[in-house]
């Protein structure tokens, strides 16, 4: 069965989540504002007829016949078009944006599901290990070299392992429920496993933004054939910059500022009038008047509300300055969300070194040393199992902190508006 593979789950979320067509859809309905408001009215016809005319040997037929279109006065329809295009360039940018925080939430979810994966095969590992123990423990005991304590601690031991296999089950079938809904899938819908280690020599394994295992950690010894060597990254100065040229929610507050100052510029606009072109053929004007029927006219509005007006005006002012101190708030947010992403990125690479360097080759040691001395009599079965539980519980914190640089490295993908390109293509360990 092939692997979950990181890269298809992003596609699949973005093709499937319900979350993009939607911000998509609210985009193209804001594109279409711009043909709306920079059209021109429509014309208007109208008819007017004299009755007491109408079949009289007294006057000819009387009527009138009238087309006018309204004209905006210079600039407005310009405006209305460039807080139309300013609209649907910030709904685009939010359709960007909405996609960042979906490839987020997707790999948090695999990482999640990978987590899940490794810590049920440590359990597994330590299952076969603590029935190698207690094996050797009623071997003993039978010898007379040991207490018949040594099998019951066994015992106690591999149902805690067991009771710890459960509660990993659980968090399997919520983890696959988070995947398959970011999916737009039934939530009990089975997914392939998560890669193993070198699942980048597999022929159905894609390559995945994860670093070389760490194998062998229990009756073989540790061995790191490959360590964790991430990329280093860029200065936090230089991805703050980043982030502020190049993420979506701030273009998109800019693209609404520029909306507010299109609509600030209109309500000035509104102070000048419009005008209605018209021309006219009136018939009401008898035979000898004929050369008066044909008419042409103009009508302008008089903008003698002012309140009105002043107050639209002072209404966009208040909006533009509401969306800048927005946009200064959301960009020092950006500044914090950047440094800290940045900071525990950091702080994940260093503590999975340790892990590897001094750690989890302390606990192997310690686990050679007890089994040793247990062999010989010098230390009891308890510390023994002591020494294994603390290798079991260290691994699994070992791979949550693989886990957590990468969940914490997509956190600081989001901060800055895109991938950075820094993680090696390498297998999950």
């Amino acid at each position: 069965m092939s692997e979950l593979s990181l890269e298809a789950l992003v596609q699949q979320v973005l093709a499937r989540n319900p979350t993009l067509p939607q911000m998509i859809a609210a985009w193209q309905a804001a594109s279409a504002r711009y043909p709306q408001v920079t059209s021109l009215d429509d014309p208007t016809f109208g008819a007017t007829f004299g009755p007491a005319s109408i079949g009289s040997d007294q006057v000819d037929f009387a009527y009138r016949l009238e087309v006018s279109q309204r004209y905006p006065f210079p600039g407005k329809l310009r405006l209305r078009g460039e807080n139309a295009l300013a609209e649907a360039s910030a709904a685009g940018n939010e359709v960007d944006d909405a996609a960042l925080q979906l490839i987020e939430a997707a790999k948090s979810a695999f990482y999640d599901y990978y987590l899940v994966h490794r810590a049920t095969a440590v359990n597994e590992k330590g299952l076969r290990l603590l029935r190698e123990f207690r094996q050797n423990a009623e071997a003993r005991y039978r010898a007379g070299q040991a207490v018949q304590q040594d099998v019951f601690q066994a015992d106690v031991e591999i149902g805690r392992q067991r009771e710890r296999g459960v509660l990993l089950d659980r968090l399997r079938q919520v983890a696959v429920a988070r995947l398959n809904t970011l999916m737009h899938l039934p939530p009990d819908l089975s997914l392939p496993p998560a890669p193993r280690p070198a699942s980048w020599q597999s022929s159905v394994g894609i390559l995945l933004f994860l670093p070389p295992p760490v194998s062998g950690l229990f009756a073989a010894g540790l061995t790191v054939a490959s360590r964790f060597q991430p990329d280093p990254l860029p200065e936090a100065e230089q991805l703050r910059a980043l982030a502020l040229s190049r993420r979506p929610d701030l273009q998109a507050l800019a693209n609404r500022i520029a909306a507010e100052e299109a609509a600030l510029g209109l309500a000035n606009r509104e102070f000048y009038p419009d005008f209605d072109v018209l021309a006219a053929y009136d018939a009401f004007w008898q035979p000898e008047e004929k050369d008066l029927r044909t008419q042409l006219a103009v009508r302008v509005n008089l903008p003698v509300r002012r309140a009105r007006r002043y107050g639209a005006v002072s209404e966009a002012q208040a909006r533009i300055t509401q969306r800048r101190a927005e946009l200064a708030r959301l960009t020092d947010q950006s500044n914090y969300e950047v440094q800290q992403a940045f900071a525990q990125v950091r702080e994940s690479q260093r503590v999975i070194r340790l892990y590897e360097e001094e750690i989890l080759p302390a606990a192997q040691n310690n686990v050679r040393a007890a089994q040793a001395a247990y062999v010989t009599g010098r230390v009891p079965f308890l510390s023994l199992i002591e020494a294994q539980r603390n290798v079991v519980s260290l691994e699994d914190r070992y791979y949550e902190a693989i886990a957590d640089y990468f969940r914490r490295l997509a956190a600081l993908e989001r901060s800055v508006g895109g991938p950075l390109g820094l993680v090696p293509r390498n297998s999950l360990p």
